[in-house]
């Protein structure tokens, strides 16, 4: 094997994990949500934790979501676990759709110790851009197995828009 040869397998390596980093990105970029602990978030104290990264002041997590869009609404998904349905505060507010939550800390009822706190606990907030205006009053959330949906009403009826582009 040459020296090209190496050099240009090790070009293509770093190309793909660019790429693959970008895309992971990309993708992620409105899913990370940071949580900010509440005064009574009873989380444990870094005593409790054997986790060298557990700090509890700091937590950031995936919020993953899903925006659909047919020609009457569109529907946001976000996966919530761990939550129930009164710990949501949801509004409109403009082209975006906010959604306010608190995630609480259990503790376990026997005595013992934590060896790993990789979830997050605390008050979060996650804004998700809406392609469309929506009615909302006629909007409605539910919540069940971990997954919040909020079905939002657009405005004017029709398909999603695409708009072409012409480069000249």
């Amino acid at each position: 094997m040459k020296l090209d040869d190496i050099r240009q397998g090790v070009g293509a390596l770093w190309d793909s994990v660019a790429e693959g980093w970008d895309r992971l990105r990309q993708t992620t970029a409105g899913a990370l949500t940071r949580y900010r602990p509440a005064n009574q978030a009873g989380l444990p104290r870094p005593d409790e934790v054997d986790d060298a990264s557990y700090v509890p002041s700091a937590s950031w997590a995936m919020l993953g979501g899903d925006v659909f869009e047919d020609d009457k609404r569109i529907v946001v998904r976000l996966e919530a676990p761990g939550m129930a349905k009164g710990d949501f505060d949801i509004q409109v507010l403009g082209d975006a759709l906010v959604v306010r939550g608190e995630k609480r800390f259990e503790r376990e009822s026997t005595a013992g110790r934590w060896r790993v706190l990789q979830c997050a606990y605390g008050s979060f907030l996650r804004t998700v851009p809406l392609p469309a205006p929506v009615k909302e009053d006629e909007s409605r959330a539910t919540y069940r197995q971990g997954v919040l949906k909020v079905e939002l009403v657009k405005q004017k009826p029709g398909k999603p828009s695409v708009t072409q582009i012409t480069v000249h």
